[in-house]
């Protein structure tokens, strides 16, 4: 079982991840017709320019990839708490001319590393994924903005 702080930081990681994604995904862009474009001229315009943009960003703000899922505390790796007890048990023999003793602290302290290095690793990918997310709507944002600044548009 994982520590209570270490459940917290994970849930609060992925819960930032949700909220910085669903902001992400509401940022408008505004449109005014410099030259003077019809409305329907501007809305055939903006929809040449998604495609565009997403064409060029590989990223479609219609179809964001999906939140992460919270991650889940993973357990010890298999083998962990075998290695462990075998440290463990040469240094209680050595230190304190018990074996056993030894064997059941390394297991433990075998396998809580081993549970915290799996949850630091799943904390590490959530990052990856939102940095990867965020940078698509920023790529989608300029490519957009430039296509319709080059069809006479003022975007903000």
């Amino acid at each position: 079982m994982s520590s209570p702080i270490t459940f917290c930081r994970t849930l609060s990681l992925a819960l930032a991840g949700c909220f910085a994604v669903a902001g992400g995904a509401s940022a408008q862009q505004y449109v005014y017709p410099a030259k003077g474009q019809s409305a329907e001229t501007q809305k055939s315009d903006e929809a040449a320019c998604h495609t565009w943009a997403v064409d060029q960003s590989h990223y479609d703000p219609a179809k964001p990839p999906p939140a992460p899922a919270p991650a889940q505390p993973q357990g010890a790796k298999p083998g962990s708490g075998m290695r462990g007890a075998a440290r463990g048990a040469v240094v209680g023999e050595i230190v304190a001319d018990d074996a056993s003793t030894g064997a059941a602290v390394g297991a433990v302290a075998a396998r809580g590393q081993s549970r915290r290095q799996s949850n630091q690793q799943n904390q590490q990918a959530a990052a990856q994924q939102q940095q990867a997310v965020s940078q698509g709507q920023a790529a989608y944002g300029k490519a957009r903005q430039a296509c319709l600044e080059g069809r006479g548009y003022t975007v903000k």
